[in-house]
């Protein structure tokens, strides 16, 4: 579930595990990458910006082949018309973690004017 910010950022609460699943996820990392992968963890991520948390939810850590990334970070949200968004962020330079792939994708949504 989105809720807007003044300064056009977005919070997500997406609870314990992401609403669409790990298949949905898993799925999404195939599309997204032609990667198959492997369930690690589920890590909590806040990220605040400007005082306010602009993304609150569980990112989903997999293993996976690649020859650049060990990992991928995957969660969805629900978009304003009803849909989800998959994110899967390969864990390559600069992405170490899952907190800095929530940073990435925030900047890239922001960036294509899609929040």
């Amino acid at each position: 579930m989105n809720f807007p910010l003044p300064a056009g950022g977005f919070r997500v609460s997406l609870g314990p595990m992401d609403a669409a699943g790990l298949p949905a996820l898993i799925e999404a990392i195939r599309h997204l990458h032609g990667l198959e992968a492997k369930w690690l963890e589920s890590v909590p991520v806040t990220e605040i910006f400007a005082g306010k948390a602009v993304w609150d939810g569980e990112v989903q850590v997999f293993e996976v082949a690649h020859p650049k990334a060990s990992r991928v970070y995957a969660w969805s949200h629900e978009t304003g018309n009803g849909k989800r968004r998959f994110h899967a962020v390969l864990g390559a330079p600069p992405v170490d973690s899952p907190q800095k792939a929530v940073q990435v994708a925030i900047v890239r949504e922001f960036e294509k004017g899609e929040n």
